[in-house]
Parts: structure tokens; sequence; C-alpha cells
């Protein structure tokens, strides 16, 4: 017990000390899991042969998160995802295995080894490329969408990549043919080499596909599947009604873990992938009443875990062996990493991806994956691969999945230096003026947009985003490619004669700029700006705005009002009260925006924090007294 808990607190204590330091450091935490494994392992030998084990647990993260991820998408959305499931995801595992197996044959690999490595090595980590998209916030965007299909299709691809290696085997000599046809995919010579350099070994006493001819495996996994299906439709909210009668918060986690673990258990039992299991679950409990409440519960224990994987990653990195090869195995990895980037950059090409979303496909997926020694592990214990190449696998794969946050730092730097100009189409020829500039026709632009036009008055609108322009375009409004922090595009889109500038950019920074460039060019033009918040006010208000709408402040004043009505406020009431907030607001704002400073947070302002807490107290005497003049009002 004492050396569990001691192993537990080193763990948790490289956890706690180096993701926020990695963090900090705009690593990513993924790169702080993978250095605090590296520590606590290799460096200074704090953890030893358990850490192989562990990595099986903590495996559950990896499943817990396409279990999340299922979730998120309803079978008609699945559906129709399936172009670039088969197409997109397909092409990338066709291609890469492809690729890196001739690679494999041309150092004199056997055709059987070297297919063995391309299989493995075109996978990438899913856990630690979409924990990173979503830290960074890159899920929604064109080149995030392609990744995840990709590797949705690559967690399918495992399961006939399972069921090849054993063909492979049959026709290598370390591999038997049992009488009935079946694959005997457990020898005991291939176990011995499996336990022998700490893989796990295939369990065959504890699968039920052992010895079966192939109608029944495929009898069995699709009866797997179905039963999967088919509980998850019928008999998930019966088993929720039955749990919430114990009113016990925990018992949701419970089975919100049983339904993890038993799926898991079921698949392992098939001879499939426990993470594609749970994944198909996730999309059949997609539209259950019950989704959100399974998300909230596994939440932590998906980032724990996936957290525990990466150290795990880090601490089984066998350093002996790269120290002993360090430049040939560094160099395969770096090769692994240019070919599948080639490949990945031409597919995004083809697949109409372009400019940062191109260069986040191609390097976002460019490493091995965590499926990567699982399919090791089963090589070595059905004979296809040898003990040596297995090592050198693992570590391959390793080194990759720890370059891989370099490589999405790489493509920040890209983004930041290339802001789209190397596919970014041509400006288009602004042959139009009107009396109101739009910069940028986002959510926000779009409601001022359709406003103003729809009174009668002539709008420019410019946006650097050729996709948002194209969907104006089809829904029959005029808008203009160009980038609006250009002085030669506002110039043409008659910035001189123009009566009144909307800033409404996303990025805080161009629209300062451009604030500041518009009313240096134009002191009597009328400029109303964006807001993402109310130290952005103050940005905008230094930079010579008019007018500043926060983005949140109306929608949520209106939402305000709706809580009032219904906590028995008339209707005049609660827009009185609306109207009151509203106005003194806009008034501690302007009185607030002459005390702010630049570069000092608020709270350390002691003539912000005084004023700020005297314009609450009018605030309160500005109600006392409505309530005072209504009282009256009604007594007489």
């Amino acid at each position: 017990m004492e050396g569990f808990l001691f192993q537990a607190t080193i763990y948790l204590a490289a956890a706690v000390i180096a993701v926020p330091i990695a963090a900090r450091l705009g690593l990513g935490s993924v790169l702080g899991y993978l250095a605090a494994g590296i520590l606590i392992g290799p460096v200074f030998g704090l953890v030893g042969s358990e850490t192989k084990d562990l990595q099986h647990f903590a495996e559950f993260g990896v499943v817990m998160m396409l279990f999340l991820i299922g979730l998120e998408l309803e079978p008609k959305a699945l559906w129709n995802m399936r172009h670039k499931l088969l197409g997109l995801g397909g092409l990338q595992i066709v291609l890469s295995t492809l690729a890196l197996m001739g690679i494999a044959m041309a150092y004199d690999q056997p055709w059987g080894v070297a297919l063995a490595i391309g299989l493995t090595l075109s996978l990438s980590s899913t856990a630690i490329v979409l924990q990173t998209l979503s830290e960074k916030g890159l899920m929604k965007t064109a080149g995030g969408r392609s990744i995840f299909s990709v590797l949705l299709a690559q967690d399918i691809a495992v399961i006939p990549m399972l069921a090849f290696l054993p063909l492979i085997a049959a026709t290598l000599p370390i591999a038997t043919v049992a009488p009935d046809g079946s694959i005997n995919i457990a020898t005991e010579e291939a176990t011995a080499h499996s336990t022998s350099h700490g893989t796990a070994p295939v369990d065959a006493a504890i699968t039920f596909v052992d010895g079966l001819p192939a109608w029944g495996i495929t009898l069995l996994t699709i009866g797997a599947i179905a039963g999967i299906i088919i509980t998850g439709v019928f008999f998930t909210r019966p088993v929720f009604r039955y749990i919430h009668l114990a009113k016990l918060r925990e018992m949701y986690t419970a089975l919100a873990l049983l339904i993890v673990v038993g799926i898991s258990a079921t698949m392992s039992l098939v001879g499939l992938s426990p993470a594609l299991g749970a994944f198909l679950a996730g999309v059949v409990l997609a539209s259950s009443e019950f989704r959100h409440e399974l998300e909230t519960d596994l939440e932590p224990f998906k980032g724990l875990l996936l957290g525990l994987f990466f150290i795990t990653v880090g601490a089984g990195i066998n350093f002996e062996l790269l120290a002993s090869d360090f430049v040939i195995i560094l160099g395969m990895a770096l090769l692994v990493i240019l070919v599948k980037g080639i490949i990945l950059f031409v597919l995004g090409r083809m697949f109409k991806l372009r400019g940062r979303d191109q260069w986040l496909f191609a390097l976002g997926l460019a490493q091995a994956g965590e499926f990567g020694f699982v399919l090791v592990s089963f090589s070595v214990a059905t004979g296809v691969l040898p003990d040596g190449i297995a090592e050198t696998l693992l570590l391959v794969i390793a080194l990759t999945m720890l370059i891989t946050p370099l490589l999405f730092i790489i493509h920040d730097i890209i983004s930041k230096r290339s802001k789209e100009n190397a596919f970014a189409q041509p400006d288009d020829d602004i042959d139009d003026d009107g009396t109101v500039i739009i910069a940028g026709i986002g959510r926000f632009g779009q409601i001022v947009n359709r406003l103003v036009q729809a009174s009668g008055f002539e709008t420019v609108v410019l946006d650097h985003n050729p996709e948002t322009i194209a969907v104006m375009r089809r829904f029959g409004f005029k808008a203009f490619l160009g980038d609006p922090t250009r002085a030669d595009v506002l110039r043409k889109a008659g910035l001189a004669d123009a009566r009144v500038l909307v800033v409404a950019l996303d990025d805080r920074k161009s629209a300062r700029a451009l604030v500041a460039y518009a009313r240096a060019q134009r002191p009597d033009l009328h400029i109303v700006a964006r807001a993402h918040d109310r130290e952005d006010v103050y940005w905008l208000y230094q930079a010579g705005a008019n007018d500043i709408v926060r983005e949140m402040f109306d929608s949520s004043l209106r939402a305000g009002r709706y809580v009032l009505e219904n906590l028995g406020l008339t209707e005049y009431e609660a827009a009185e009260a609306q109207r009151i907030f509203y106005h003194h607001d806009r008034m501690s704002v302007n009185e607030l925006a002459k005390l702010w400073r630049p570069g000092v947070p608020a709270s350390h302002n002691a003539e912000y924090v005084a004023r700020a807490k005297e314009l609450e107290k009018d605030l309160e005497t500005a109600f006392l007294n409505r309530i005072e003049e209504e009282e009256a009002k009604k007594q007489a």
C-alpha cells in the first residue's frame, strides 16, 4: 500500500509541477505531461517497470475521450462525414502505409514486417492532437474538422488492421494455422517475446475469438456491435431512471464509468478495439437526454487518465537504446514526420484546405499515435515483428509524439507570419462606395449590415476571409475580399467620403489599429466599434472610437429583463430597470475610461477601484429613487 501511495504521489506531483510551467510557456499541457514522465522515469529513475502496466490502465483516457466525442456526434452527423472519413481518412491511411512500407522494404525488411511497420506508423495520436486542438481552440476550423475526420477514420481502421496482422503472420514461419482454418494468434514463443520486452501479450484466456473460424469471428463481431446499439437505445433510459431513484450523485458517476469500462471489456472479449466500442456507444447515446450528465461525470476522469497516459509515454522511453543509436532513431522519427507531413499537405490541397488550415492539417497529424503501441504489441504477439524492431518502433512512436507539441508551435509561428499570404486569393477590385464601411462581416457585422441596408443606405463590406465573402455572396449580399486594416483597401472602399465606419473585426489588436488609423485620417468620421469586454472598450476609447458596443452587453441586459419579468415585475417595470442600468453603465464606462491605465490591471488601480465603488453605490441609489417614485405614484 505504501509503495502505491508513493508512486501516486510521484506521478501527481510531476503533473502538478510540470504542466502549469509548460502551459505558461505556451507549450501546451501535452508537452508538460511528456516532460514530467521523462523526468520521473529516465532522468531521475523515480518510477520503473510498473510504467508499462500503468500505461494500459491510462489508455482508458483515450477510450473515454472517444466516448465523449461520440456523445457530440449524432448518427446523422456521422453519416454526413462519410465522404471525409472514406476519402480523406482512407487516402491518408493507404498512402502513408504504402510510403512507409516502401521505405522499410528499401532497408531490406521482409514485405510482411514492412507492411506491419507501415500500418503502425500510418496512425496518428488521437489523444495528443484532439487535446491540443481543444486547448488552442482549433477544433471548429476547417483544418481541425478535417483532422478529426482523419483521426476518426484511423480509429475505425484499427479493427481491420488487428484482423489483418494475423493473416500476415500466417505467411511467416512463427505463425500456426489450425485445422479448421483459424489462425492461432498467440503462440507460446510469441507470447514469450512479447513479455520479454515489456509489452502486453494478447491474453487468449479471456477472449472468445481464439480458435473460431473466420465466419464465427464475423458473427461474434456483428453481435457485439449490435448488442451495444440495442443496449444504448432500449436499456439506458430504464437504468438511469433506476439510478435516479437512489438520489445519490455518486451513482451517476459509477454508472458512467460502468458504461465505458463494460463496453471496453465487451469489445476486448471479441477481439475489437475498446476505443471504437466506446465511440460507437457515445454516438448511440448522443440523442439521449442523459448525454450532458455523462459528459459531466466522465470529463474529470478523461483529463486525468489522458495526462497519466502521456506521463507513462514519457517515462517509458528507453533512453539506453536511444542513446546507443540516437542519430538513427531520431532520423527515423523525423523521416516519419516528414513523409506523413508531405502526404497530408498534398491531401489537404486536394480537399481544398488552404493556408493555415492546410498547415494545421499537415503538421497536426504527422506523428505516430498511441494505437501504434497497441499494434506493435499485437504484432509481436502474433510473430509479425521481431523484438529488436519492436523496441525501435516503440521509441520512434514515442519520439514523434514527443515532437508533436513542437509541430503545433511551428504551426502557430507560420500562422502569425504568413497571415494567409501564401495561398490567399487576390483582393477584389472595389468598384463601389457607400456612406457606411463595415470592416468584418462575422455574426456582429452581418446584423449591422442587414439593418443598415434594409433601412435604404448603401454599405461597403470588407473582410479578409474568402469563405465568409463567398457565403455572403451566396445569400445575395455584396461584399469585397480585402484586409480592412490596409490603407490601400480602405482608400478604395471610400474612407475619404464615408460618413460612418463600423469596426467589427474579431482580432482585438487589428480592430484597435484600424480605429486609430481611421481617426488619424478622418477626425470627422463617426466610428462605431465592437468590443469584447470592458478593457477592450477602454483601448478603443483611447484609439478614438465614438460608439463602442460590447458584444454581450445588450443580450445580457435583455436576459436580465426576462429574469425580472419572471420574478413578478411588470413588463414596464422590468424595461425601466433595464433602461436605468443601461444608461448608468454607459456613464460608468465613460468615467472609468478616463482613469484606466494601459498595462495596469483594473484591480491594482486605486483610483479606478474607488470610482467603481462610488458608481456602484450611485446605481443602487438610482434604483431606490425609482422605486420611491413608483410608490408615490401608486399612493397618489
